[in-house]
């Protein structure tokens, strides 16, 4: 991050955890990807059917608490990016970019595993971890993120009772 202030640290610090959710990548990912989800019954478990019921409520959760997805309750398509949505959705993609061409964190990590070790990932190069180095692509994108949605340095997401089984589980 750049030029963070001793007592914002913290706030980066849980936000880049709420950002590196396993189900809350997955799940602007798809949209993403795929187009808005379907209200229709299974239709997310169907998406994202190796996600557990409580970590992908828990996603559902994190998304709409932040802002980056929204429900519409009558029409055909229930689950949708929103502008801030589609933004993350960018910064993912900026994300496991970076981490793929380096091959990090291993040469066969999957998209998930890449965005959260770029996200996760101090500033700089790995390769050159004693000098200060310019940010990362991805930290890069990560700081303007923040800085267009600061919602997020404000929300306390990242602490319910799902977030632990979320954090450490890749899906």
């Amino acid at each position: 991050m750049t030029a963070s202030s001793p007592t914002s640290l913290p706030r980066e610090s849980r936000a880049i955890r709420t950002l590196s959710l396993p189900g809350l990548i997955r799940l602007v990912t798809e949209i993403d990807d795929n187009g808005p989800i379907s209200r229709h019954r299974g239709s997310l478990q169907g998406a994202l059917g190796d996600l557990g019921t409580g970590q992908l409520r828990h996603a559902i959760d994190t998304a709409r608490d932040l802002g980056v997805i929204h429900a519409r309750g009558h029409a055909s398509a229930r689950y949708q990016l929103t502008a801030s949505g589609e933004d993350l959705a960018e910064l993912y993609d900026t994300a496991a970019r970076w981490a793929r061409t380096r091959q990090l964190p291993s040469p066969t990590g999957d998209f998930v595993a890449r965005v959260q070790y770029a996200l996760q990932t101090q500033d700089g190069d790995p390769e050159h971890s004693g000098a200060a180095t310019e940010p990362t692509p991805a930290r890069a994108a990560l700081s303007e993120w923040l800085r267009a949605h600061p919602r997020v340095l404000h929300e306390n997401v990242a602490h319910s009772s799902h977030a632990a089984l979320e954090e450490g589980r890749a899906a």
